[in-house]
């Protein structure tokens, strides 16, 4: 099995993800989209009771394609080609759900995470809050192939441009980019807003970062929501340390402002958004060289 999955990501998955560079350096962002890869492995697809179209419910469609402004701000954008369902980047690399595979888990497994009882570790176990992916229990061998194969080498390229960005204008700032259901499965009737920010409740990054961007979208006339009910990830935990001149700001997009979330067809609003997501990074710029180290910190 393990030979296997190799195989078929080596065959279809290769290279894994993209990093899309602008030909000069101007300003020290990062955009990152983890969750919008869209190429399933067809043994991936064999493995699943779920058709196609319920696998892609827990993709963030299209978010790629809504930042792709970044270089023309002389940014990179990193974004996987590999779908979620298959591997989660923005979780620790060893959540692993005990319920999923049939042999034994290595002693250094995180099996007792919120994220693993969910069922949404970094091979998850469902989709779409509660559909269940697999026909039967995987191997662990073949996890560990697309941690190996996939999740590190992601990580070594998004850490790579971090310290490419600091390098270059002494600190980073990782737009972590996301989109979200605009409602529950459970209660369709309660809407969520047009985006949500995280910033793992003013940890992650300047609080000053966090109110431009709210400021930001509030007055293009959208509804905006701070750390509920998404505070951030993996990704935007891990990496955000302002105190170390490295901020993260994720960002969820409810898929409604631009998609049909059940034929997941682009809508006429597409452009529209993708135009307000860029105003805003532009807002954001002019304040990011004031992002410094608290003297405190460098002391």
């Amino acid at each position: 099995m393990s030979r296997n999955e190799a195989e078929a990501i080596e065959r279809e998955l290769s290279p894994p993800f993209s990093v899309v560079r602008p030909p000069k350096l101007k300003v020290p962002l990062v955009f990152n989209s983890p969750h919008s890869g869209r190429v399933y492995p067809r043994a991936f697809l064999a493995s699943s009771k779920l058709d196609p179209l319920t696998l892609r419910r827990s993709e963030d469609a299209y978010v790629d394609e809504l930042f792709n402004f970044a270089t023309a701000l002389g940014t990179p954008l990193l974004h996987a080609h590999f779908p979620r369902a298959y591997l989660d980047v923005n979780r620790e690399p060893y959540e692993l759900d005990p319920v999923l595979f049939r042999d034994g888990l290595p002693h250094y497994a995180n099996t007792q995470s919120v994220r693993v009882v969910g069922g949404l570790g970094t091979i998850a176990r469902i989709v779409s809050e509660t559909e269940e992916i697999y026909r039967e229990p995987l191997s662990v061998e073949a996890a560990l192939e697309r941690i190996h194969r996939l999740y590190v080498p992601y990580h070594e390229a998004l850490v790579a441009l971090l310290v490419e960005a600091k390098r270059e204008f002494g600190l980073a700032v990782l737009i972590d980019c996301h989109s979200m259901p605009s409602s529950t499965r459970t209660d369709r009737r309660t809407t969520r807003p047009d985006f949500v920010l995280g910033d793992r409740f003013g940890t992650s990054c300047s609080s000053e970062l966090t109110r431009l961007a709210a400021h930001a979208l509030e007055s293009l006339g959208y509804g905006v929501a701070l750390n509920k009910p998404y505070a951030g990830g993996y990704i935007t935990e891990h990496y955000g340390r302002p105190h170390k001149a490295q901020h993260v700001l994720q960002i969820e997009i409810n898929r409604a402002l631009y998609m049909d979330e059940s034929t997941f067809e682009k809508s006429p609003r597409f452009e529209e958004i993708r135009e307000t997501l860029e105003s805003v990074i532009r807002a954001l710029i002019p304040g990011i060289p004031d992002l410094t180290v608290p003297r405190a910190a460098a002391e």
